[in-house]
């Protein structure tokens, strides 16, 4: 697991990496599409929110990569 919290572009091109529409991900995650769009559309979620997204993101099979301006990621 990370210490950082992924960006916008990362849950999108991890989410196109695992072949996963926004449902896919908002049942994984427990969190509704709609958060996901806002989240996605750079809005601001709660922190819990995105623990919860990248917790199920991990949980799928990618691991988060960089920190500081370098963020990546992989399928594990």
């Amino acid at each position: 697991m990370t210490d950082h919290l992924p960006s916008a572009a990362q849950v999108r091109a991890a989410r196109a990496l695992l072949a996963w529409s926004q449902e896919d991900l908002a049942k994984a995650s427990g969190t509704s599409r709609r958060t996901l769009a806002t989240l996605e559309g750079g809005g601001i979620v709660s922190s819990e929110t995105m623990e919860a997204v990248r917790s199920a993101l991990e949980a799928g099979g990618i691991v988060f990569t960089g920190n500081g301006g370098t963020e990546g990621l992989k399928r594990r």
